[in-house]
């Protein structure tokens, strides 16, 4: 089901006795000032056996399968009882999380990764590329690193690279590696069905800049800017029905969905706004590259 390889039980014994020492230390978890991000919102049914569990912007979803359930993203640090009390709302076991996924390496998006690995014993599965930040607790982050730990340090159980396919009884995702805003952010791209149509969904880690510097006094991550011209490229061309982000505003969730609303996938059909979206932060990137 998980499919390791040599390799990935390599990464994983040699990183385990790095990460001894470091879980044993205090860490400085990140809080923000944008409310947003910690306020509570009521979980819903996005489509098929596709949830929305996350706060009123920091997206976190749950997949439920036939051998239990999939967590994309966890919010802060603060959010593990917020996370665990919206699955448990909508009638499911936190327990039963068997996987648990990340779009991007910030404290925003892992900061409760290790203590919901640490209550569900979920398997931990990381793009590779964001590896070694999910290790240091993001301290070597290009962009948000250098001033200590700003997560929890967790480490992966499987690594990821672009197009593998994450199974779990009658789920399968395709992980898309969509560097930039991380070296490993990344989407997934699956099918799910509800009682009258299959709909393919795309949970999209949108290409934001989130550094002021230029790209080129970025010395510890040489290949940014062709990174973000390869994503762009990439995201472009991805077809779906349904499309989802890391934030919610960047989906405009609230505008397709408000508290207690009836079950309508329909709402979240926008192949339109995710074009300009990306057209959007295409121009940004042509921005960035002239200063």
């Amino acid at each position: 089901m998980f499919n390791y390889s040599w390799q990935n039980i390599m990464f994983t014994l040699a990183v385990s006795l790095v990460a001894i020492p470091v879980a044993a230390q205090k860490v400085k978890e990140h809080t923000s000032a944008n409310t947003e991000w910690s306020t509570a919102y009521q979980p819903f049914r996005i489509v098929g056996n596709l949830y929305y569990v996350g706060t009123y912007d920091l997206a976190c979803y749950l997949i439920t399968s036939s051998k239990g359930n999939i967590l994309i993203n966890t919010g802060l640090a603060a959010s593990t009882t917020q996370i665990k009390n919206n699955i448990e709302r909508l009638g499911f076991r936190f327990a039963n999380t068997k996987i648990l996924l990340t779009t991007q390496a910030h404290f925003d998006h892992v900061g409760a990764m290790n203590a919901i690995k640490n209550k569900t014993g979920a398997q931990l599965m990381v793009d590779e590329k964001d590896a070694a930040v999910m290790l240091d607790g993001g301290s070597s982050d290009y962009a948000l690193g250098g001033k200590g730990r700003t997560f929890k340090p967790v480490t992966p159980d499987r690594l990821l690279h672009d197009g593998d396919t994450i199974e779990l009884g009658n789920i399968q995702l395709v992980m898309l590696h969509h560097p930039g805003h991380t070296k490993g952010s990344c989407s997934f791209l699956f099918t799910v069905s509800d009682e009258q149509h299959s709909y393919k969904v795309l949970i999209a880690n949108m290409p934001t800049i989130v550094t002021e510097r230029p790209f080129a006094a970025i010395i510890s991550y040489p290949e940014i800017a062709s990174d973000y011209a390869a994503t762009l490229k990439a995201m472009k061309d991805i077809r779906f029905d349904i499309w989802l982000s890391s934030h919610a505003s960047q989906f405009k969730m609230h505008d397709k969905h408000q508290p207690g609303d009836a079950y309508n996938p329909a709402a979240f059909t926008d192949q339109a706004g995710y074009d300009a979206a990306i057209n959007d932060l295409q121009k940004q990137y042509y921005e960035k590259m002239l200063h």
